[in-house]
């Protein structure tokens, strides 16, 4: 499929990630409780397999903010690969935008790493010629998918909804004038509403 999508865990208050992201809290105060339709907790049911799966369907390339990348601010001063280990889960091009120009990171699996300084728009023009046929996904974080957002790039967004309210942290919609998008499928277990939206 060569649609560009977007995945995202987001609060009831439109949060989807938690004030002060650190390297020992790379989703913020409380951004974890977000995720856990995803990540072992055992009220989780079919419908968070299925949005799982959904999440975790290959792309040809993604496009994800530095934010996301890792914690690292400024400079390159510091070896980094990413929060993800030896091998991301990506197996594909990932276009990191970044204001600091960066060597390619290879990893294992297939991952490649490759840092953007020209700002949303030419990630995502390199992110769709790597993908070729194979489609685009807008990674995160928040600062990201608002910019896609405003472009009108994103064919298909996922909003897992947890029943959780932050308070404060990393929102998504904030700027975003229009929501040209209609659901077209719920599922829903205690910890997330799964709603499915294409672009009209």
């Amino acid at each position: 499929m060569s649609d560009t999508t977007c995945h995202m865990s987001i609060s009831l208050d439109g949060f989807v990630a938690g004030p002060d992201q650190s390297r020992e809290q790379p989703l913020g105060k409380r951004g974890l409780e977000l995720h856990g339709w995803h990540i072992g907790d055992p009220r989780a049911n079919d419908a968070d397999k299925i949005a799982n799966e959904w999440l975790m369907r290959p792309r040809g390339a993604y496009v994800m903010g530095r934010n996301m990348f890792g914690p690292i601010r400024g400079d390159w001063d510091e070896e980094w690969t990413g929060w993800w280990g030896t091998e991301p889960p990506y197996h594909a091009p990932v276009f990191v935008l970044s204001h600091h120009a960066h060597d390619p990171i290879r990893m294992d699996g297939g991952t490649t790493f490759h840092f953007v300084t020209e700002g949303f728009d030419a990630a995502y023009s390199a992110a769709r010629q790597a993908a070729g046929d194979k489609g685009v996904d807008i990674a995160g974080g928040a600062s990201t998918v608002r910019q896609a957002l405003t472009a009108g790039v994103i064919d298909e967004l996922t909003l897992d909804v947890a029943p959780v309210l932050l308070g404060s942290g990393e929102r998504i919609f904030d700027g975003v004038e229009s929501f040209g998008f209609e659901p077209v499928e719920v599922l829903h277990s205690p910890l997330a509403t799964h709603i499915r939206y294409r672009r009209r």
